[in-house]
């Protein structure tokens, strides 16, 4: 049996505002934009991914609202990996993205981090090749 994991849902405030932080600020590609009822079907990914996407889903209870921004607990649960750090990063702060600090280096990659429109704290990072 293969299995692998293919959508994380993001808990978002609203889908165009959301739809316009990660395909303009982020680089990502809008992959699916179908109505489903009273919500959408909305997916995103990192431009030229071939693995697991986002799912975009407009928080629609107030415990569901309550944890937009807030699904890592404060803490970076989302990771953007990337093969040219330096570009992406310039692209990202060019396109308005907040970073919560410099760019460093660590043992195991360049790394930083920033936040989603949301607050959410993402790495982004390039690994150290072995």
């Amino acid at each position: 049996m293969t299995q692998q994991l293919s959508l994380v849902s993001l808990l978002v405030a609203d889908y165009d505002e959301a739809i316009a932080f990660y395909t303009q600020k982020l680089g990502f590609q809008l992959l699916e934009d179908s109505p489903q009822g009273d919500k959408r079907w909305v997916v995103v990914s990192p431009s030229g991914a071939a693995g697991c996407a986002l799912l975009l889903a407009k928080a629609s209870k107030a415990e569901q609202q309550a944890l937009i921004g807030g699904q890592g607990a404060g803490r970076v649960w989302l990771f953007l990996q990337t093969d040219d750090f330096w570009a992406d990063y310039q692209r990202m702060q060019q396109a308005g993205v907040y970073f919560l600090e410099t760019p460093r280096e660590e043992v195991y990659a360049t790394v930083v981090v920033f936040q989603d429109l949301y607050g959410n704290k993402w790495d982004l990072l390039q690994k150290k090749s072995n």
